[in-house]
């Protein structure tokens, strides 16, 4: 049967988590420095003023290199479960996981036949 006072620990532990957020941002609202001067209200805080526009363009070759990055960096998180337990697991893994490779390599190669990895 399904006992309801089984999981007063993790209530509680989460009324204490969820409280301790709300209670550090209220006590900072109360410390904080409330003066806003011109400086404070301006839209770079570095006390140079802006030159130009706001909305700059930027060419799409910066957000396919972050986005190639981003795929590597995530694959990194992936082997690595398999390098630590790769003792354990025998073949098959290390077969997914050269498959896995493979096909990373696969687009790496056609990422930089598209000419994503240069900067300029």
């Amino acid at each position: 049967m399904f006992l309801l006072h089984e999981y007063d620990i993790f209530w509680t532990f989460l009324i204490i988590a969820s409280l301790i957020p709300i209670f550090v941002f209220w006590i900072s609202g109360l410390l904080a420095p409330a003066s806003k001067g011109p400086e404070k209200l301006s839209s770079y805080e570095s006390g140079i003023e802006p030159m130009g526009g706001a909305w700059l363009q930027f060419r799409i070759r910066y957000y396919m290199f972050a986005l190639v990055f981003v795929v590597f960096d995530v694959e990194t998180v992936f082997l690595y479960p398999w390098a630590m337990s790769f003792d354990v697991l025998g073949l098959s893994v290390f077969i997914e996981a050269f498959i896995f490779v493979l096909i990373l390599v696969v687009g790496l190669v056609y990422a930089w036949r598209k000419g994503a990895l240069e900067w300029s």
